[in-house]
Protein backbone atom coordinates (compact mmCIF):
# COMPACT_ATOMS: atom_id res chain seq x y z
CA UNK A 1 0.00 0.00 0.00
CA UNK A 2 2.79 2.34 0.58
CA UNK A 3 4.12 1.29 -2.48
CA UNK A 4 1.65 2.45 -4.46
CA UNK A 5 0.78 6.06 -2.92
CA UNK A 6 4.78 6.55 -2.85
CA UNK A 7 4.58 6.09 -6.69
CA UNK A 8 1.08 8.01 -7.30
CA UNK A 9 3.16 11.01 -5.36
CA UNK A 10 6.01 10.51 -7.23
CA UNK A 11 4.04 10.93 -10.83
CA UNK A 12 2.14 13.90 -9.15
CA UNK A 13 4.64 15.92 -7.41
CA UNK A 14 8.32 14.11 -8.95
CA UNK A 15 10.97 15.89 -7.05
CA UNK A 16 9.08 17.76 -4.32
CA UNK A 17 7.04 14.26 -3.26
CA UNK A 18 7.86 13.20 0.29
CA UNK A 19 10.46 10.42 0.78
CA UNK A 20 9.29 6.66 0.90
CA UNK A 21 10.01 7.04 4.61
CA UNK A 22 7.19 9.62 5.49
CA UNK A 23 5.04 7.71 3.04
CA UNK A 24 5.43 4.74 5.10
CA UNK A 25 5.14 6.85 8.50
CA UNK A 26 1.58 8.18 7.27
CA UNK A 27 0.36 5.41 6.35
CA UNK A 28 0.97 2.95 9.49
CA UNK A 29 -0.41 6.80 11.44
CA UNK A 30 -3.77 6.16 9.39
CA UNK A 31 -4.19 2.25 10.20
CA UNK A 32 -3.84 2.89 13.57
CA UNK A 33 -6.35 5.82 14.01
CA UNK A 34 -3.00 8.07 15.09
CA UNK A 35 -3.31 10.49 11.97
CA UNK A 36 -5.47 13.76 12.06
CA UNK A 37 -5.83 16.12 9.57
CA UNK A 38 -6.54 18.47 11.98
CA UNK A 39 -4.30 21.63 13.33
CA UNK A 40 -3.96 20.64 17.02
CA UNK A 41 -3.16 23.26 19.26
CA UNK A 42 -0.03 23.76 20.62
CA UNK A 43 1.28 24.61 24.33
CA UNK A 44 4.05 27.45 24.38
CA UNK A 45 3.23 28.36 20.30
CA UNK A 46 3.39 32.52 19.95
CA UNK A 47 0.56 34.55 19.46
CA UNK A 48 0.81 36.00 15.93
CA UNK A 49 -2.79 37.70 15.30
CA UNK A 50 -2.85 41.59 15.94
CA UNK A 51 -6.32 42.05 16.92
CA UNK A 52 -7.54 46.16 17.63
CA UNK A 53 -7.46 44.97 21.87
CA UNK A 54 -3.80 43.77 21.60
CA UNK A 55 -2.68 47.10 19.91
CA UNK A 56 -4.63 49.32 21.67
CA UNK A 57 -3.06 47.81 25.05
CA UNK A 58 0.79 48.34 23.34
CA UNK A 59 -0.49 52.07 22.81
CA UNK A 60 -1.72 52.16 26.24
CA UNK A 61 1.29 51.29 27.92
CA UNK A 62 3.38 53.28 24.97
CA UNK A 63 0.87 56.76 26.27
CA UNK A 64 1.66 56.09 29.78
CA UNK A 65 5.50 55.35 29.10
CA UNK A 66 6.89 56.51 26.07
CA UNK A 67 10.32 55.00 26.93
CA UNK A 68 8.66 51.75 27.80
CA UNK A 69 10.85 48.83 26.17
CA UNK A 70 9.69 46.34 23.71
CA UNK A 71 10.77 43.34 26.25
CA UNK A 72 8.64 44.89 29.08
CA UNK A 73 5.92 45.52 26.75
CA UNK A 74 6.34 41.53 26.08
CA UNK A 75 6.43 40.42 29.72
CA UNK A 76 3.56 42.56 30.36
CA UNK A 77 1.10 40.89 27.70
CA UNK A 78 2.71 37.57 26.98
CA UNK A 79 3.71 37.88 22.87
CA UNK A 80 7.02 37.98 21.54
CA UNK A 81 9.07 40.72 21.53
CA UNK A 82 9.79 40.93 17.77
CA UNK A 83 6.01 40.36 17.20
CA UNK A 84 5.59 43.77 19.97
CA UNK A 85 8.52 45.63 17.84
CA UNK A 86 6.24 44.40 14.44
CA UNK A 87 3.37 45.92 15.95
CA UNK A 88 4.72 49.10 16.64
CA UNK A 89 6.42 49.80 13.69
CA UNK A 90 3.49 48.74 11.26
CA UNK A 91 0.51 49.31 13.23
CA UNK A 92 1.24 52.15 15.36
CA UNK A 93 3.52 53.60 12.84
CA UNK A 94 5.63 54.59 15.38
CA UNK A 95 10.04 54.32 16.05
CA UNK A 96 12.47 54.86 18.07
CA UNK A 97 14.43 57.96 18.68
CA UNK A 98 16.73 58.16 21.04
CA UNK A 99 14.82 56.63 23.97
CA UNK A 100 11.02 57.59 23.05
CA UNK A 101 8.75 55.94 20.93
CA UNK A 102 7.59 58.85 18.35
CA UNK A 103 5.48 58.59 15.78
CA UNK A 104 7.21 58.53 12.40
CA UNK A 105 5.84 61.55 10.81
CA UNK A 106 6.38 64.75 12.93
CA UNK A 107 4.76 67.88 12.32
CA UNK A 108 6.96 70.92 11.79
CA UNK A 109 5.62 71.96 15.37
CA UNK A 110 6.53 68.61 16.79
CA UNK A 111 9.80 69.02 15.81
CA UNK A 112 12.78 70.07 18.25
CA UNK A 113 14.79 72.76 16.90
CA UNK A 114 18.56 72.83 18.48
CA UNK A 115 20.46 76.03 18.65
CA UNK A 116 23.34 76.47 16.46
CA UNK A 117 26.65 77.21 18.53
Amino acid sequence: MSKKIHAILTGALWEHAPSYATVKNWVAQVKYGAFSTCDAPRPGRPKTVTTSEITDQIHELNLEDRRISAKLIAENLGISREWIGSIIHEDLDKRKLSAKWDPKCLNTDKKVKVPVV
